[in-house]
């Protein structure tokens, strides 16, 4: 037998154990007061701290885990010498993100102005969008009218009626920047929406590499995202989702900057011992400030910026104000707080309402400000109107826009709530993580010869954009989600906790209007979650620190050929997902499922 066998299957464990130490950091062991007192009873016995092996978690990795580096055997296979080895490395923690995301931004922007059409609702918003841009308010367009935006953009005049519409400014405001920078055209108001699915792949790179402390990891997690067929889609058409998925994720990723950095200085307030150890001390970890804290009030910036978009960006913002407060417990926990809840509710909950709340209402309201300095909007004046008419009320020391704010928005609400009309894509969310209901934004059957369809095709071809995610990476996603649940619940695994938390949030709102006529192509904004958890799926399966060489190879052959087979799969609806004419038995042969045609 082997004699190292049984040592490097020790030291395998022991990198698991401290691997999992790491990933818990804040949610397992005993707290802080009682790991010192058992320590310096040891010491007595001529105990001394390993601050070198693979079970040295201290204090301080524990607060602020390192990135974890290659191994030196990849470099020397590579032939790179160790000084060069780590400037490859401190380069990749930006280079890698942006290489995926030129990746990404040269999908997304190839042939962007095709279809040379309005396809599916940009017929709302492209013209909402440059009537905002162009007056401040949106217009009632007449019907038919986007024949002549297509032919003769310059011949049409922006309507002076004000328009019902039932959707917040934000993303309607960024197409129309497009559409100012560029024209009314489709280039023009598809070219915002594009540039803000390129940055999400970047800023998903990023938080990844942030969240498994992994350059590769995040970059495979914005390698997904920057493959997914929905996402890519939605980065091509003139929608609402994609704005609101990218506020979500920027506030999803401000939060995780401000965990690591309100950690920091947790760490920093620390005592340590004389041999330079970390200690836990509860009186610190319960009395102190964390101070100014810039990326919380970003980040209700950006919650503020989504609610402004679409609606439902109000159930997410409720669901990372809940996780940022449970991360705060985690991190006084770990630093010894004996009562972290009362510590927290003492020193971080007010300012942590205070930093995202007010500051998310006071975005909304500024997203408005079109609508309230023009004076000309639908419903501007409603309030001036009930004054007149009934002498004033209740209400009327308020501004007169606040008031007609808030009965425009408690109409809008009434038309969402009631909104039951059948349509022939709609989904029950509940189909929507196995892909059960797509939805086609354009079809068109041009004849053998003529835009594009082969001169010798027996048939029509079929022209469509489908919003499809890519099946095999949303069928993975399945499994990935049990293991996130799984990694959360039974290791208390905080990255786990906090991907569930994206997808629940974008998700599970939806199950409570299962009435309501809802889409598919809604999930977008819990698709970069998808994709965090495939991607921790995949760390998973290439094996923890520590694992023997045998096993690393045979789960990163594993993981590669499920990563190669998800880019062969968007390759194969590539089609599907640009518009391009193909012959009909080769559309047929994509509908996997009946219910996507």
């Amino acid at each position: 037998m082997d004699a190292e066998g049984p040592v490097a299957a020790k030291d395998a464990r022991d990198a698991r154990d401290a691997q999992d130490a790491w990933d818990r950091a804040d949610l397992v062991g005993p707290t802080g007061a009682e790991q010192s007192a058992w320590q310096r009873r040891l010491w007595h016995f001529g105990y001394r701290p390993d601050t070198t092996g693979p079970l040295a978690v201290g204090l301080r990795e524990r607060l602020v885990p390192p990135y974890t580096r290659p191994s030196p055997r990849l470099w020397s296979l590579l032939g790179i010498p160790p000084k060069a080895a780590h400037r490859v490395w401190r380069l990749a923690a930006w280079g890698g993100p942006l290489l995926v995301a030129l990746v990404a931004g040269l999908l997304r922007f190839w042939k962007l102005d095709e279809p040379d059409a309005v396809i599916f609702d940009e017929t709302y918003y492209a013209k909402d969008s440059w009537a905002l841009i162009n007056q401040g308010y949106e217009g009632a367009w007449p019907k038919d009218i986007d024949k002549t935006i297509l032919s003769d953009p310059g011949s049409v005049l922006v309507p002076t009626d004000p328009g019902y519409v039932v959707h917040p400014p934000v993303g309607k405001w960024i197409i129309g920047l497009g559409e100012k920078m560029i024209g009314f055209e489709p280039l023009g108001w598809r070219f915002m929406v594009a540039l803000l699915g390129t940055l999400s792949v970047l800023m998903l790179c990023r938080i990844g590499r942030r969240l498994f402390r992994s350059t590769f990891l995040g970059c495979l997690a914005g390698l997904l995202l920057a493959v997914d067929g929905l996402h890519f889609v939605m980065s091509r058409t003139a929608l609402l989702d994609q704005v609101l998925m990218f506020f979500v994720l920027a506030a999803f990723g401000c939060l995780v900057v401000d965990r690591d950095r309100a950690r920091a200085r947790l760490a920093a307030a620390l005592p340590v011992d004389e041999e330079g150890v970390l200690r836990p001390d509860a009186s610190v970890a319960r009395t102190l400030r964390l101070g100014w804290r810039p990326w919380r009030l970003a980040a209700g910036v950006m919650l503020g910026l989504a609610a402004g978009t679409k609606w439902n960006g109000l159930y997410i913002m409720a669901a990372f104000g809940l996780m940022t407060v449970l991360w705060d417990i985690g991190a006084r926990r770990t630093a010894g707080a004996i009562s972290p809840y009362a510590a927290v509710a003492r020193r971080d909950l007010v300012p942590a309402f205070v930093s995202t709340v007010p500051v998310a209402i006071a975005t909304y309201l500024a997203s408005w400000s079109g609508w309230i300095f023009t004076d000309k909007g639908y419903f501007r004046n409603w309030a001036a109107e009930q004054d007149r008419l009934t002498g004033g009320g209740t209400w009327s020391w308020l501004p007169d826009w606040l008031r007609s704010l808030w009965h425009y928005e408690t109409e809008v609400y009434k038309f969402h709530v009631g909104l039951s009309s059948p349509h022939t894509y709609e989904s029950n969310p509940w189909s929507w993580l196995v892909l059960g209901r797509p939805v086609s934004y354009f079809y068109e059957s041009p004849a053998p010869g003529t835009a594009g369809c082969p001169a010798d095709a027996k048939e029509k071809c079929a022209q469509e954009v489908l919003a499809l995610g890519t099946p095999l990476l949303w069928w993975a996603a399945c499994f990935a989600l049990l293991y996130v649940l799984w990694r959360w619940a039974f290791r208390r695994d905080w990255r786990a906790g906090a991907i569930a938390c994206g997808v629940l949030a974008g998700w599970a709102p939806w199950l409570l209007y299962q009435e309501r006529t809802i889409f598919l192509f809604y999930a977008v904004v819990f698709v970069p979650f998808l994709c965090l958890a495939v991607a921790m799926m995949l760390g998973a399966i290439m094996g923890p620190a520590g694992s023997s060489e045998r096993r690393r190879t045979f789960g990163a052959v594993a993981a590669g050929v499920l990563v190669l087979l998800i880019v062969w799969n968007f390759i194969y609806f590539w089609p599907l997902y640009t518009g391009q004419a193909i012959p009909m038995d080769q559309w047929r042969n994509r509908m996997w499922l009946d219910t996507w045609v």
